[in-house]
């Protein structure tokens, strides 16, 4: 944490001294040699500082000393952080100066005014200089602990060695099965002789031993001519592996030593030509291809279904070596085999009488393993000597992380992973530390809340969240995160972290983040001490009312969080207390007015407020938080304005407002240029926009809008041109895009024309990849930008209330998903569907990668032609191909439709599910007994039929399992 802290305020210093230049704003005067002094001790301290996080896990004196250097460097943080709001506050007064030179001010104001800059500048000074007073004391101290400087690998924390012998096991019988079961085919990976096959899990999660099940498997022994296990971890030492390669390929033979790689490679390649061998590289950690290269030349040479097996936590090993497609992910095991393990060897030798004793109370202590093998061979080691009950109740009642069995046995693994990371990605991960266990995290709003700490460092050209996307991908692929869910388009949007790991991060940031629970009378919140130097607080199931008066003293939280609370007013005297403040997250209370002195949290980056269903405003003192990065106010239902001074949050970049049904946003928010968030606007036109209300046009400055965008129309826009003023189609940034029309009216006819030429102006930007259009009023659904969406991938046209005939979608190259709900006057889908409007010569490819098509609630669709006059028999020159790709097609109540269309018989479907409401269609689809579009589907392996409110496979993984006809059967 110190090594990235420093890097932030290093970062702080150049970031203001740039400032100062630039903007010609000299705040703090004569500065420059205290600003020289405090980069020399920091980056002098920097140097030694990764030696230091090291040894501070046995040294006490080092721990206190990286806790002294902490705690100037926070201090320093906010003195410069204050130094940087005060240059952006001269700079936007003297913007709104220049913008009215002919006001006149009072003359009390501006003596006030200047007074108050004064006195802010000299106290800025005088705290820099006393801190580098003190740093100058740390920096000096550094002398007596002589550090080192940084070496490749980590040698405070002993590298586990592995065998290739394995101890009983329990559980992994199936990842054992098909890890053997890729060991002994013959083809796979398509590259020269040898597979490549990585497990990648996190640390104790038992990839070794899943390795050694499968090394020591009698059928791979017998497979193999050679066996060979090598221990790598960390660093990747070549000569030392090869050499190990060499002793078992050779053994019983003297070879005569060498440190050239060359000589040893030469050996290996010799002693592998035509023969079939297993090689497990176990604990592999670099990732650098040019360390793997040369080995995997030298054991081309081997025969045709030699292996390669890799142990690591780190995806990018796996993906490194090229063998992605073969990886296995290990997961936990059950807790019925977490128990069986942990019986193995804590119960083992005991008397019934004790097994009994100690064997409800032991199921509640495995539950603490969480399905990680390491941890419950380590509880079980524990528990192996302690005699009575009340030894056992004592282990259950602690917390994993003070075991210190725990901390020598279980963490050391993990902080190797933790020690391989990067400087900022450590931070970033301690950071999560604030989350519940379990929690379920959002990816966008945690790299929103690295943004308010200031983790994420600039690299060249990036934005801060291409930063953060990129510090999240690196503790993925290293295991910190599990359980990951995918939006429609594979991207990764949630996610959770093991209890284990959060367990270790609470170990690591055990005096400067806690987790204080509520329940059981508020008594641990209440006990606790203010004064310490806590710097994040989670509050979990506090009661209605106040926050509780032990928080008071909380002078240095940077992050203050509430999770399953139920606050329902927070008051001057808190905030008074909490000028340090980054991060305040308050969603999911019963919070109904914000107080004024919100404003006073100078630090304030994100402000989170979301479902705070009885929240009505927000004061306009939040308007004067300069620094306000990210404002949530997602499902607050009743809030019905935003300040008018919104706009002068020049720094605001994320604001959600989604499920606000009240809330009409002002003109204001078309200021924001910055903004990267918007998720939502609802556009109401209002006569002379008395309200200032913001519109359709104002849209036009906000190029900078990403992911998700939502526009709503709660009326019927009266001028298309103002769409055109959108300039969607310059919002390269957006990924999906959302478009809701005004449901109703009275006047059928100007609703419909203008539905129309508005969806021709709001052409979308040509980057999209997810298209969704609800409630079009159109009679046609041709606008001329709909098929230049080269990158578009899902696209979902639901509540088509006129429109007969679909659009020539086919061409659409990238379309993955595409969905047609719900349209009432659509009666045929023929070949302009297709995309083909001229006939031609030349190959053509329709709807090239469509892999998923939904039709729903189509209640007229009575015929679905396909090609007229076309069959794959008479192409001979094969000069048209659909949907080579398609592997799911759904159809629901979609009452008149009769048949298929011909071509479907030559896509390469996996699944068709004819839902409710497809009677007639669901009949002609029988395997015989006149069921004409059988031969159509009978190649598809898997085919679901809704009779009634029962379902029924009529085939399942090739097998036909017949139609099963119920009395109650839909009419």
């Amino acid at each position: 944490m110190a090594e990235a802290l420093i890097s932030v305020v290093l970062q702080q210093l150049a970031s203001i001294i740039k400032k100062q230049v630039k903007q010609e704003v000299r705040l703090v005067v004569d500065v420059k040699k205290e600003v020289a002094k405090l980069t020399h001790n920091f980056k002098a301290i920097q140097v030694v500082l990764e030696n230091a996080e090291e040894r501070q896990m046995k040294e006490v004196d080092v721990r206190y000393w990286l806790d002294s250097l902490k705690d100037v460097s926070y201090e320093m943080d906010d003195v410069l952080d204050e130094w940087s709001t005060e240059i952006l506050k001269l700079r936007i007064q003297k913007k709104e100066a220049g913008n009215a030179k002919k006001v006149c001010f009072c003359i009390h104001a501006a003596w006030f005014c200047f007074g108050h800059q004064v006195v802010l500048r000299l106290d800025i000074a005088r705290k820099i200089k006393e801190l580098n007073e003190t740093l100058a004391l740390i920096a000096n101290e550094r002398l007596n602990y002589n550090f080192q400087p940084p070496k490749r690998g980590v040698e405070q924390i002993e590298q586990r060695k592995s065998s290739s012998f394995v101890d009983q096991t329990f559980g992994r019988e199936v990842e054992k099965d098909v890890l053997v079961k890729k060991l002994l085919s013959e083809s796979g990976q398509a590259r020269p002789n040898f597979l490549v096959i990585p497990i990648v899990g996190m640390g104790g999660i038992g990839k070794t031993t899943l390795a050694q099940l499968a090394y020591n498997d009698e059928r791979v022994q017998a497979h193999f001519d050679n066996r060979i296990w090598v221990c790598v971890s960390d660093p990747f030492d070549e000569i030392k592996i090869a050499k190990a390669i060499i002793d078992v390929l050779k053994k019983g033979t003297n070879i005569q030593a060498s440190n050239e790689l060359q000589t040893l490679l030469e050996i290996i390649v010799e002693c592998v030509k035509g023969k079939k061998f297993l090689l497990v590289l176990d604990d592999v950690w670099n990732d650098e291809y040019r360390k793997w290269e040369p080995f995997k030349l030298a054991l081309q040479n081997g025969a045709v279904g030699s292996s390669v097996l890799v142990t690591t936590r780190k995806e990018d090993v796996a993906m490194m070596m090229g063998a992605s497609a073969d990886t296995i992910n290990l997961q936990e095991l059950s807790d019925e085999n977490c128990w069986k393990l942990f019986c193995h060897i804590a119960l083992v030798d005991r008397e019934i009488s004790e097994y009994r004793t100690f064997e409800v109370i032991g199921k509640e202590i495995v539950k603490k393993c969480k399905g990680l093998p390491l941890v419950a061979k380590t509880l079980g080691g524990l528990m192996r000597h302690k005699k009575t009950r009340k030894e056992w109740e004592d282990v259950l009642k602690s917390k994993t992380w003070e075991l210190d069995v725990v901390e020598k046995q279980v963490f050391q693994p993990l902080l190797l992973s933790y020690y391989d990371l990067a400087s900022t990605d450590k931070c970033c991960l301690l950071y999560c530390v604030i989350f519940p266990k379990g929690y379920v995290i959002e990816k966008d709003n945690l790299i929103e809340l690295w943004m308010s700490q200031n983790y994420l460092n600039l690299i060249g050209n990036k934005e801060k969240e291409e930063v953060g996307e990129t510090y999240f991908d690196n503790l993925v692929t290293r295991s910190f995160f599990q359980e990951f869910e995918k939006d429609d388009l594979g991207y990764i949007t949630r996610c959770k972290m093991h209890d284990v790991v959060h367990d270790f991060l609470q170990f690591l940031t055990k005096n400067e983040c806690f987790v204080l629970e509520g329940e059981g009378g508020n008594k641990r919140i209440m006990e606790f001490n203010g004064e310490n130097k806590a710097r994040h607080l989670t509050l979990m199931f506090a009661p209605e009312g106040a926050f509780p008066i032990s928080l008071y003293s909380c002078k240095n939280l940077r992050t203050l969080a509430t999770f399953d609370s139920n606050i329902s007013t927070f008051g001057r005297e808190l905030i008074s207390q909490l000028k340090c403040l980054r991060t305040l997250n308050l969603s999911f209370n019963s919070i109904k007015e914000v107080p004024n002195e919100v404003g006073e949290l100078t630090h304030l980056r994100y402000f989170d407020l979301s479902y705070n269903e009885d929240l009505m405003k927000l004061p306009d003192s939040v308007c004067n938080l300069m620094n306000l990065q990210t404002l949530r106010l997602i499902w607050c239902r009743t809030l019905e304005r935003l300040p008018e001074g919104i706009g002068k949050l020049i720094n605001l970049q994320h604001l959600y407002v989604m499920g606000c049904f009240r809330l009409k946003l002002p003109k204001v928010i078309a200021r924001l240029t910055s903004l990267r968030t918007l998720d939502q606007v609802r556009i109401l036109e209002v006569d002379n926009n008395k309200e200032a209300l913001f519109g359709l046009s104002d849209l036009r400055n906000l190029d900078q809008l990403r992911g998700s965008f939502r526009i709503e129309f709660l009326e019927n826009l009266k001028d298309a041109r103002q769409a055109e003023k959108a300039h969607l189609v310059n919002k390269n940034c957006l990924v999906s895009l959302e478009l809701r029309f005004f449901f109703g009216g009275t006047d059928e006819i100007p609703l419909v024309a203008s539905q129309e030429e508005t969806l021709n102006a709001l052409q979308p930007p040509p980057n999209l990849e997810s298209f969704s259009l609800y409630h079009y009023s159109g009679t046609t659904l041709r606008p001329h930008w709909m098929t230049s969406l080269n990158k578009l991938r899902i696209l979902t046209l639901g509540y088509f209330e006129y429109v007969e005939v679909l659009p020539p979608l086919g061409r659409l190259e990238s379309l993955e998903v595409l969905e047609i709900q719900d349209w009432p006057s659509l009666k045929k889908v023929g070949v302009e569907f297709l995309g083909i409007e001229t006939q031609t010569s030349s190959p053509i490819i329709l709807f090239p990668n469509l892999k998923k098509l939904v039709f729903e609630f189509l209640p007229m669709w009575e015929e679905w032609e396909g090609m007229t006059g076309w069959s794959e028999e008479e192409d001979s020159q094969k000069t048209i191909t659909i949907m080579p790709y398609l592997s799911s097609l759904q159809i629901g109540y979609c009452g008149l439709l009769k048949t298929l269309p011909n071509f479907l018989r030559n896509t390469p479907l996996k699944e068709l599910v004819i839902g409710f409401g497809c009677r007639i269609l669901a009949q002609s689809c029988q395997k015989g007994r006149g069921g004409s579009e059988w031969p159509k589907i009978s190649h598809i392996p898997n085919i679901k039929v809704w009779i009634g409110p029962s379902s029924e496979f009529v085939q399942k993984d090739g097998v036909w399992i017949g139609q099963q006809q119920t009395d109650d059967d839909e009419r």
